[in-house]
């Protein structure tokens, strides 16, 4: 979850690492801090909340240092206090410093034996304990010290370590988390995300599992754990400095809410073709024998594209689809085999329950095919097969043009499938397919109706309570709406699919409670329209997302939001862009700073 930076180079590391930070703050913003290296000195700076309050206390502090590293925290073992800030040091020894992602799994084991040796603690951290190991493994050579330690940990984590005796050198592993080499002209970067520094170099280097890491400003060296010498080629990243920034809007989430248009049509053009000759037989009759069942596992927003997805897949391509959130599935004795394809979809690629569900997967002999945003991360390189959202940078911690492209791209790979197993009637794909390249058009029609939608808002954003219901792909949807809220505006919201809505919970509802519904055309509209004459009969208050034109809806609807009238499988498209606002706009009614939410983070790399 946490965002970490080196910088070994010749400009000013601090003004590096702190612009790395801000735009790895998606990942945490608990604390953060920086360590200079310089003249033999080993300086920090840390802070307790945003990274605001670590530029102010870093103003002026800076000593012209050309290395260092740098931490934005969201905390898992230790309160959020300055002592638990990274970066950390080895209790009151001054030699070694180091920041970290995830998660030591056997930190206890080791902070015991290491006290029962004399060794003092600073922090109620796990990750101190890297510290103290490299510390004492330490005889000269800092990527000795970094894989002897190393060697003793558990858990999934990537970590950069700096010693005050070797200035100029940064040395940085990983297992299960992210982190790769930045390269630049006479500057060298270690992050946790290209994003840290694609203001400066889009050239990167990828680093595997039990690989260790040295940087100067010269090179990087690569080294495998029997101690060879890696070599290792560059890739560019997509991506430039002005994708970091809000430009026009007040915040990144509205920025992103509005560039959702331009990235569903750019997914849609670059997925148009899919090939899928690598997990699907050449001819019909053999992909209907060798693929009998697909698996989605996901997380958060990914798992609500991929119920919508599921819809999708099942009728055009006729073939059975489950989903399953990843950090459950993974705990079951999940049934796939050969004739299985597991689908994995992650914003990041390094969502940790998404790469572990994978694993079990490829442990079972499924396929394997990943639906990211991330090039060259983790999850890309534990798959079969990759498709590729484009969806540009998202630093909006709540998830919108994520859930867009990520249903562009699971719609195509339906269309695709069908179209291999020859099981769509004549003249369905190409239509089908007019109206999944139309929808970029009707996404930019949705965001031009901002105006109703923030006078709804306005009316309750002081609800202490909101209920979402819907039927068919209109329930991920909900799930989908009702996430945003309780994510950014801090309200207790429940969704519900309607049908279900009078087992119980029903009784929940009042008349200081609003009901959003997402009512667009379906065949199973008459039912829900049933369903909220029953909602209306309990004096709530029902915000109805209704295709336009349709005037069946206004008789139980006391607030009307239309979008635009598609395909009934591509509405969740569509329908899913006013629920957004909608927790945009009552959110910054309320106050609440929808960027950065209280306890989260944008990449979830612990379980």
């Amino acid at each position: 979850m946490c965002g970490v930076i080196g910088y070994a180079g010749r400009r000013n590391a601090a003004e590096r690492l702190l612009n790395g930070l801000e735009r790895l703050e998606y990942r945490g913003y608990d604390s953060a801090g920086i360590c200079l290296l310089e003249d033999g000195r080993l300086e920090l700076t840390k802070a307790v909340g945003k990274l605001v309050n670590l530029k102010r206390k870093a103003h002026g502090n800076t000593n012209g240092s050309i290395t260092g590293i740098g931490h934005t925290r969201w905390a898992t073992h230790g309160r959020i206090t300055e002592e638990n800030a990274h970066p950390l040091m080895a209790g009151g020894h001054k030699d070694v410093a180091i920041v970290l992602n995830g998660i030591i799994e056997n930190h206890a084991t080791i902070r015991r034996q290491l006290t029962s040796e004399g060794e003092t603690f600073a922090s109620e951290t796990d990750a101190e304990v890297v510290a103290h190991l490299v510390r004492r493994a330490y005889c000269g050579s800092l990527a000795y010290a970094v894989r002897t330690a190393y060697e003793q940990l558990e858990g999934h984590f990537a970590f950069v370590v700096a010693h005050r005796d070797q200035p100029g050198l940064l040395v940085g592993t990983r297992r299960h988390c992210p982190l790769l080499v930045g390269v630049g002209d006479d500057e060298m970067f270690l992050a946790s995300s290209a994003t840290a520094f694609i203001g400066d170099t889009r050239r990167v280097m990828l680093i595997d599992d039990n690989e260790v890491v040295a940087i100067t400003a010269e090179h990087a060296r690569v080294i495998d754990a029997r101690g060879r010498v890696q070599e290792r080629a560059q890739i560019t990243v997509p991506g430039d400095a002005a994708a970091t920034e809000c430009g026009e809007y007040d915040t990144y989430m509205l920025k992103e809410i509005n560039e959702q248009p331009a990235a569903v049509s750019e997914t849609i053009a670059r997925n148009a073709h899919l090939d899928l000759s690598d997990l699907i037989a050449k001819t019909a009759h053999e992909t209907r024998l060798k693929l009998r069942r697909i698996v989605i596992v996901a997380c958060g927003t990914a798992y609500h594209a991929a119920l919508v997805g599921r819809f999708a897949i099942e009728e055009w391509a006729g073939i059975p689809c489950e989903v399953d959130v990843a950090s459950e599935w993974r705990y079951r004795s999940p049934r796939v085999d050969e004739q299985t394809l597991v689908i994995a979809i992650s914003q990041s690629g390094e969502t940790a329950d998404t790469l572990a569900a994978v694993r079990l997967a490829r442990g079972l002999h499924a396929r394997t095919l990943a639906i990211t945003n991330s090039p060259g991360s983790q999850l890309t390189r534990e798959v079969d097969a990759v498709l590729y959202t484009h969806a540009g940078t998202e630093l909006g911690v709540a998830a919108t043009k994520t859930f867009t492209t990520q249903l562009a791209v699971l719609y195509l790979f339906a269309l695709r499938l069908g179209e291999a197993r020859d099981v769509m009637r004549d003249g369905e794909h190409a239509a089908l397919m007019a109206e999944v390249r139309a929808l970029p058009a009707k996404l930019l029609a949705c965001l031009e109706g901002d105006g109703t939608v923030e006078a709804v808002a306005e009316c309750h954003q002081d609800k202490p309570f909101f209920f979402y219901l819907g039927r068919h792909v209109g329930v991920p949807v909900c799930l989908e709406g009702a996430l945003k809220l309780k994510e950014i505006a801090y309200i207790p919201t429940e969704a519900y699919a309607a049908g279900e809505m009078k087992h119980g919970p029903i009784a929940l509802l009042d008349e200081q409670t609003p009901v959003v519904c997402v009512a667009t055309t379906s065949h199973v509209s008459g039912k829900l329209q049933s369903n909220l004459q029953e909602v209306r009969a309990r004096g709530a208050d029902v915000i109805a997302i209704a295709t336009a034109g349709d005037p069946s809806i206004t008789e139980v609807a006391d607030h009307l939001i239309e979008v635009p009238g598609t395909h009934p499988l591509l509405q969740p498209m569509v329908a899913v862009v006013p629920l957004q606002l909608l927790a945009y706009h009552i959110a910054r009614g309320r106050g609440e700073d929808v960027d950065q939410p209280r306890n989260l983070a944008k990449t979830v790399t612990v379980e």
